[in-house]
């Protein structure tokens, strides 16, 4: 049985991919800050806040993750949850939501990850996608925080790749530019703090944004495929 973990699972792609999980039966457990009135019933969801660290230490040391996994032959993680905030150059960037955001799109990802491998036994298997971002490798004005916790997945999933562990495979898997409420976030900038933003402006006036539901679809194929995994670092657009 293959069992899933996504976090972000409410909004956005979080919930196409969900939708499409369940449309494929498999048992997802899904992190999030909010309950998703959405979700099929048989979705099992946590509330929980993944920016902050000690919430999350204590809710892995409550032994529900390692409860749900038991079972599973192969485990999938989906790190999907992740902020763009703050956007700015540096003199704007409150050091309180810099540690937030790190947590999110970078420790709490990474967190996961690890208790994962350390918990699944010599018949499980473990898949590891992390929802990255062109802005992993390519730096844009105003989002130096983005950018870098987008990167330092990427750097994550080749490193594990190089550990070479042979019932664990990982990859930093850009998704596009998806039409969810981070995109609307980022035309909403002050273009003082963003000098690209007209250029998600445009995207999103020319209809030139990707479809959340089309994108979870073509990942979630990419994350069950043959090849997942073999190369860690990969772009969902070819």
């Amino acid at each position: 049985m293959i069992k899933a973990i996504l976090t972000g699972h409410t909004k956005g792609l979080g919930l196409g991919i969900l939708q499409v999980l369940s449309q494929q039966h498999i048992p997802v457990l899904g992190i999030s800050r909010s309950h998703n009135s959405q979700a099929p019933k048989e979705c099992l969801q946590i509330q929980l806040d993944l920016s902050d660290s000690k919430q999350l230490e204590h809710w892995l040391g409550e032994g529900d993750l390692l409860e749900f996994i038991q079972n599973a032959s192969e485990v999938l993680l989906v790190n999907n949850a992740g902020w763009v905030s703050p956007i700015g150059p540096l003199s704007t960037q409150a050091p309180h939501l810099i540690a937030q955001h790190v947590q999110l799109n970078v420790a709490a990802p990474l967190m996961l990850s690890a208790y994962l491998a350390q918990h699944i036994n010599d018949e499980q298997t473990l898949r590891i996608l992390h929802v990255s971002s062109g802005a992993a490798r390519n730096a844009y004005p105003g989002w130096s925080v983005y950018c870098a916790s987008k990167a330092a997945l990427d750097m994550h999933a080749q490193a594990i790749h190089m550990d070479a562990q042979t019932r664990i495979r990982i990859c930093s898997l850009a998704p596009g530019v998806i039409d969810t409420d981070m995109q609307a976030q980022i035309r909403d900038v002050d273009p003082a703090h963003f000098p690209n933003k007209q250029r998600f402006v445009d995207l999103k006036n020319k209809g030139q944004l990707s479809d959340a539901q089309h994108t979870a679809t073509a990942l979630v194929e990419f994350l069950l495929g043959t090849h997942f995994g073999t190369n860690p670092v990969a772009d969902l657009r070819g």
